[in-house]
């Protein structure tokens, strides 16, 4: 009993280290998108993220929900509309207009909104030390944006925060409409669904693109490959193995990986306040991990 329960914790955290990998990925969107890609194209940045990757990943596996199955295939397109479509599209909307550290705080309230769907939906209490720790999380990142220098754009706010709510709605119905593609079916289809779905709007809104330089194709290769396909396909799978709730607690590492860049690669200052914000993120990770890593351990006993 006590080495099943051990081998089930170790490799609960063995999926959750996996899984963070995403997120901190993810975190490398701000300084790519400022620092390699052309100016003000956000929903041009999220289709050649997604599209190809996905384009990539359909290919490869050849297997998709059936095509009789339109349950199945309505599940996929709304997943893929959270996931991938608003949130990216979303996502790069914030990047463009603010700095990693000011949309941190506003996607630090993602696993509170998971808690909250868990317990409303599911009817399952998330335990009382994954509260708090979201609280926590949250109060950590609001301590980030004292670093000097930090600015609001209410725009770029107002796309993170409305990014953060898809992205914590489309985790917590992926886990619930659990599928049986694998991972990387599941996450290819997606990735061609929502890239599919940003496509007119990048042509409408959007200027065209520049010529592009080795430093732009550079900056949309990595997005593409390494924040697209490697990214999401991790993500899905912490998805499939772990609890809902400790997966988007994850996704706070995204923008402590932003801060961290901005500070190491671009000289971003960072005050003490700041520190101890960040140290408290990552606790507050560690505890809602710890504690939903307890809360399953009844269905191993």
């Amino acid at each position: 009993m006590t080495s099943a329960r051990s081998t089930a914790s170790s490799s609960t955290w063995l999926d959750a280290l996996t899984t963070a990998i995403g997120p901190v990925i993810w975190g490398s969107t701000y300084i790519v998108t400022t620092e390699l890609l052309p100016p003000d194209r956000p929903f041009t940045a999220a289709l050649l993220r997604t599209l190809p990757a996905g384009l990539l990943l359909v290919l490869w596996c050849r297997r998709g929900p059936a095509w009789g199955d339109g349950v199945g295939w309505l599940r996929l397109l709304v997943l893929a509309a959270l996931n991938i479509g608003a949130f990216q599209a979303l996502l790069f909307v914030a990047a463009y207009r603010l700095p990693g550290g000011v949309a941190a705080v506003v996607g630090a309230v993602g696993p509170l909104v998971v808690m909250g769907l868990t317990w409303a939906l599911d009817h399952r209490r998330p335990p009382a030390l994954a509260l708090v720790a979201g609280v926590l999380g949250v109060m950590g990142m609001a301590a980030l944006l004292l670093s000097p220098g930090a600015r609001w754009d209410m725009v770029g706010v107002s796309a993170a925060l409305v990014g953060t709510l898809c992205m914590a709605a489309g985790t917590f119905w992926s886990r619930r409409w659990r599928s049986d593609l694998p991972v990387l079916a599941f996450t290819g289809w997606q990735l061609l669904a929502g890239g599919v779905m940003l496509a007119p709007v990048a042509w409408a809104v959007d200027p065209p693109l520049p010529a592009l330089t080795a430093t732009h194709i550079a900056g949309y290769l990595y997005l593409s490959l390494a924040g697209a396909l490697v990214a999401y396909a991790l993500w899905f799978r912490g998805i499939a193995r772990l609890p809902s709730v400790a997966v988007s607690s994850l996704g706070l590492l995204s923008p402590v990986t932003a801060v961290l860049l901005g500070w190491v690669l671009l000289g971003q200052a960072m005050t003490g306040v700041s520190l101890v914000g960040m140290l408290v993120v990552l606790a507050s990770i560690l505890a809602v991990q710890w504690a939903m890593s307890r809360a399953v351990r009844p269905a191993v006993r």
